[in-house]
Order: C-alpha cells, then sequence, then structure tokens
C-alpha cells in the first residue's frame, strides 16, 4: 500500500507492507484523513537514522478486516479514528498510558491502517468523507477545552483569538449551538468574515485594541491556543473570576504571568488537551444533534501530502485540511 511517512529524515509517499489485524484489531481501508498542526513537528522530533513512520493522527474509512474477538464491528462498518489512545474515561487529566495516533505508532496518512478496535467510532451519516476524516481531534479538543474544562453555558460569552485554526471553527459551533456569545480574533480579513459566515456574534482585527472593542462585553471564558503572543492579553479582557483554558501554544510556549494581578483577579487557569473516549462519544452525539460540520478549507491528494503540509504551515487556511485518499471526497 501507498503512504505518506517519515524516513531516514525524509518526509516521502512510498509503498510498504499491508497491514494485518490481530487480536482484537481491525483493518480500515482509509478514505480520508486531516492535517494537524503537530504533524509539522514530527520530523523535528525524530531522529534521522530511524525507520519509516506513518504520520497522521485523524482518519475515516471502510472496514476491511476484522480480528479475533471484535463482535462491535464488522467488515464495510464506515468508521472514523479516534486518535486520543488509551484514554477511556473523563478524568481531570489523561493516564500515563495516553498517547496520540501518529508519534510513535503509525498514522492515518496510508491507503490503510490497522487499529485496536477501541480506536474505532461510527462515522456520523451526515458528514462527508473529507469532513470525517478531519473531525475527531480537533473537534474532541475543543469539545473537552470548552465544556469539560471551561463550562461554557448558554448565555455565556467566550473568547477565542486565532479564528481560523481547525479547533476555533468547532468552537464557534459549538458555543452557537448551545446559546452562548462567541467573539474571536484574526489578522485575516476573509478569515474574519468566515468566522462571522460560520456564527462568530464579534470579530476583531488580531491588532486592534481589544480593551476598547470589548469594553462592552462582558467575557466569562476565554480559550486560547496561541501562546505568548495573546495570553495576557486575553487575560486582560477576562472578568474578574473569568475562566481561561489553555490547550496550545502555536507561538512561545513560555509567557510573563503577573501574579499579583492574577489573584487579585481571581482567574481560574485550566490546561487542556484532546479528550477521553467518554467524552468523545458526547461530542458525536452533539455533533450530530446540531448537524455540525467540519469546516474543510482544501483537500489534497496522497501524493500532494507535502504540499498540504506546505499549505498548512503557512497559515492561511480557514478550519481544516484534509488528505483524499480515495475519490469520494
Amino acid at each position: 500500500m501507498k503512504a505518506f511517512v517519515h524516513e531516514y529524515g525524509n518526509l516521502v509517499v512510498k509503498d510498504i507492507a499491508d497491514p494485518q489485524a490481530g487480536d482484537g484489531e481491525v483493518v480500515v481501508a482509509l478514505q480520508a484523513a486531516g492535517l494537524n498542526h503537530r504533524d509539522l513537528f514530527i520530523a523535528s522530533r525524530r531522529e534521522e537514522g530511524v525507520p519509516a513512520l506513518v504520520i497522521g493522527s485523524d482518519g475515516a474509512g471502510v472496514i476491511e478486516s476484522v480480528g479475533s474477538n471484535v463482535p462491535q464491528l464488522s467488515v464495510g462498518d464506515e468508521v472514523i479514528v479516534n486518535p486520543s489512545l488509551r484514554w477511556n474515561k473523563n478524568s481531570v487529566a489523561p493516564p500515563k498510558e495516553f498517547d496520540i495516533l501518529g508519534m510513535p505508532d503509525n498514522g492515518t496518512f496510508a491507503e490503510k491502517i490497522v487499529l485496536s478496535a477501541e480506536q474505532l467510532e461510527k462515522k456520523p451519516a451526515h458528514v462527508t468523507w473529507d469532513e470525517a476524516g478531519v473531525l475527531t481531534l480537533s473537534a474532541l479538543t475543543g469539545y473537552r477545552a470548552m465544556f469539560t474544562k471551561g463550562e461554557l453555558k448558554a448565555g455565556e460569552t467566550v473568547f477565542i483569538p486565532g479564528a481560523g485554526s481547525g479547533v476555533a471553527t468547532y468552537l464557534i459551533q459549538f458555543a452557537k449551538n448551545i446559546g452562548a456569545r462567541v467573539i474571536v480574533t484574526s489578522r485575516s480579513e476573509a478569515k474574519r468574515q468566515a468566522a462571522e459566515k460560520l456564527g462568530a456574534d464579534h470579530v476583531l482585527d488580531t491588532a486592534s485594541d481589544w480593551l476598547e472593542a470589548l469594553k462592552d462585553e462582558t467575557v466569562d471564558l476565554v480559550i486560547d491556543s496561541v501562546g505568548r503572543a495573546t495570553f495576557n492579553r486575553s487575560l486582560e479582557v477576562l472578568k474578574k473570576g473569568g475562566r481561561i483554558v489553555v490547550f496550545g501554544s502555536s507561538t512561545e510556549d513560555t509567557v510573563d504571568l503577573n501574579l499579583r494581578d492574577f489573584f487579585y483577579g481571581q482567574y481560574q487557569l485550566f490546561g487542556s488537551t484532546m479528550g477521553s473516549r467518554e467524552e468523545l462519544y458526547e461530542m458525536l452525539q452533539f455533533m450530530e444533534t446540531h448537524e455540525i460540520h467540519p469546516v474543510v478549507d482544501r483537500a489534497f491528494g496522497l501524493e500532494d501530502a507535502k504540499e498540504a503540509m506546505d499549505y498548512l504551515d503557512k497559515g492561511k487556511q480557514f478550519g481544516k485540511v484534509a488528505i483524499r485518499i480515495s475519490n469520494k471526497g
């Protein structure tokens, strides 16, 4: 089968052996996969002399073969991949054995993948293959950040810096479907317009004066994944006693924090990453109930996976970038 791999310091499409299903495992013929920012960093996190690793965390496809002791799934079932490995029950933090698919395990940028049956869920009927392929990692990350950690409720206001990210496009839709108010920022006029079309109530230029623009708003929750460039600016617009959830740091990891301002403001700070299988069930039910569709900016063929990574790295996308492994779309 063909796969997009990191091998000996290079990212290439090559032929590798077809996977075989063992006990409790399933082979999925993938129809589509989704790029995430973690895919951009894998090459720099692996030694140059190590053998091939199939990258990619998100994916969806059709079950091709089933190993022993898998009563819940059958050949022909349409499924999505849960890349949150070995985290079943909702808990305050992931268990020690938790990992994310795509490193060190082989990932989804391939024609087929073998996985534990526990890492597969039925594909939501209302989404296309491209949408299913990009769904899980970003949507699950956003769902946990917004509801498990952030506890957003109807009538509250959430502030989301960086409107164009895949997670942000889910956050906007999640919040609007529970009756919350959504404020987002972006440096791009096109992305601000797209966010407004998706449902955002108030869109700001990232370079604008947030305090002035939001002087008549009450921000109950901030969900930040940008890091150093936005953290303290976000904290300034958060109401006293408000919550801030951080699930990423696309700029620098380290921030300067005035502790006296923080504890006098009685702010609540939460870290979050991915989510459990239990939360994935809840999220999929929520998306099906409200017919929420992933936002797919662009789809590339498997043979163009390197071009897709370059496109994501430039940050011009609004929503998710898909890898189309079949022609079903």
